[in-house]
């Protein structure tokens, strides 16, 4: 059966609807964009998260893409006051698994002995201006998987966000989809309006 035109942009318009609240609802691991800032979750606290590349970039922030190889400062604002108080450290490890954009802490324990992945470790410290930084210099493009962990305080308690990110290059993520579904309806209106039939009788 034949979609007629009207019902053919309907049935596009709920795809790309599904498309974009998916891509909206879905954050990427414990990082999340919204208003502008990136945020990190650890688990019910948060933080603002940014990372910097001086040498390159000078003022110019990024959350989850990080252009360049050199000199990556990675920095957490915490917005929760108990943060302060609680012994936080950082580690990357290399991807090498694929866990990708939507990693959970889950995944990384299944990984075993994370030692072997990881290219950078910060260890645990207490921030009480309330703000967290650690410096690495990236020398492989790749993807990563960054680890905060932080220690409660008083309880024998952590609380661990896991967020994807990528050097060297953007990641396309979600962008061949984008393109397949323009694809699908310059395919969908060229067909529906007598194209493919004008096609073929035009190599008669």
């Amino acid at each position: 059966m034949t979609l007629k035109p009207t019902k053919l942009k309907l049935h596009l318009l709920l795809a790309f609807s599904f498309f974009f609240q998916s891509s909206t609802v879905f954050a990427h691991g414990g990082v999340v964009l919204e208003n502008d800032v990136c945020l990190i979750n650890i688990n019910f606290l948060q933080a603002h998260f940014t990372v910097f590349q001086p040498e390159s970039s000078q003022d110019d922030e990024f959350c989850e893409d990080i252009p360049d190889l050199t000199r990556s400062v990675f920095v957490m604002e915490y917005l929760h006051d108990l943060l302060q108080d609680m012994r936080v450290d950082f580690r990357i490890i290399r991807d090498e698994t694929n866990i990708g954009k939507y990693a959970q802490w889950d995944d990384v324990q299944q990984l075993g002995d994370i030692e072997a992945l990881t290219v950078f470790y910060e260890p645990p410290r207490i921030e009480e201006s309330g703000f967290f930084s650690a410096s690495y210099n990236f020398a492989d493009k790749g993807t990563y998987i960054g680890i905060v962990t932080a220690s409660h305080p008083t309880e024998v308690r952590d609380y661990s966000a896991v967020f994807y990110f990528q050097v060297g290059g953007a990641d396309l993520g979600s962008l061949p989809i984008f393109a397949a579904l323009l694809l699908l309806i310059q395919l969908g209106y060229w067909y529906s309006y007598g194209g493919y039939q004008n096609f073929r009788a035009r190599r008669r």
